[in-house]
């Protein structure tokens, strides 16, 4: 009995004949990804006087099936930078590999220096269109927020084609359409910037994260917020709920549940 490990679960090959690989096709031409099946929805984000808050949903969706409910979507780079991922979670976890490698390779460099926001949305850009470039895109939309070089509020976003973006507030997915008109009226321009709080920043924020839970199907009610000042660096929580929840707008809305018309 052939006991190595690459030959558990096969059929014996003197008995059944060697093994027909024909069917794999090694010489078929290389495949990419040519639409994400894993997703992450949307990523908010505003500026305040004193930084920048972000926050994403913990949600992985496999197609219409809110299948992963437990998947962090903001990730931390060094103390001042955070980024937040929309779309395909496969390509959030390359994304994510190569900014490890990069943040260790930075913290033993002998520079004596570490990248700000403003660097890493650079370094995010170029990544993105040169894969775009080789028609092998990655499926995402990141948001930026942290502190420049001159330790001032910075955000900005970078599309799966290398697209940039930058404003005082920011959403991806479905906070697009429902949470931006939101945050603009707490945030209109760069010039408002300096009369919002962190306490407005943040109440806005997830009033918006409860917005997207009643109105997109791909949300959920428990989200990562992160808020990154000058004085405390990044301040992450990833597993805050929802609270103060009504359901009562559904029984005006026509065609809900099981009202008669």
């Amino acid at each position: 009995m052939n006991h190595f490990p690459q030959a558990w679960g096969r059929p014996r090959d003197d008995i059944y004949g060697a093994y027909d690989s024909s069917y794999l096709r090694s010489n078929s031409p290389k495949a990419h990804t040519s639409s994400p099946i894993v997703t992450g929805t949307s990523v908010l984000a505003v500026k305040f006087k004193d930084g920048v808050v972000i926050a994403a949903d913990n949600l992985a969706s496999y197609g219409a099936l809110a299948r992963f409910p437990d998947v962090k979507r903001l990730r931390t780079f060094n103390r001042r930078t955070v980024v937040g991922f929309g779309g395909d979670v496969s390509d959030m976890q390359y994304l994510d590999r190569l900014l490890l490698s990069l943040d260790i390779e930075e913290n033993y460099g002998s520079l004596g220096h570490d990248l700000n926001a403003r660097n890493l949305h650079t370094y995010l850009s170029k990544v993105m269109y040169k894969r775009r470039s080789d028609i092998n895109p990655l499926w995402n939309q990141l948001l930026v927020a942290g502190l420049d070089g001159e330790d001032q509020p910075f955000l900005s976003s970078v599309d799966l084609l290398g697209t940039t973006f930058s404003a005082p507030t920011l959403a991806t997915g479905f906070g697009a359409h429902l949470a931006q008109p939101l945050l603009r009226k707490v945030v209109d321009d760069e010039a408002n910037v300096n009369s919002v709080t962190r306490e407005q920043a943040v109440n806005a924020v997830k009033e918006c994260m409860k917005v997207l839970f009643y109105r997109d199907a791909r949300s959920l009610d428990k989200y990562s917020i992160a808020v990154i000042t000058k004085e405390a660096g990044v301040e992450l929580k990833e597993d805050e709920r929802l609270g103060n929840q009504s359901w009562a707008f559904a029984e005006m809305i026509k065609g809900y549940g099981t009202q008669t018309v």
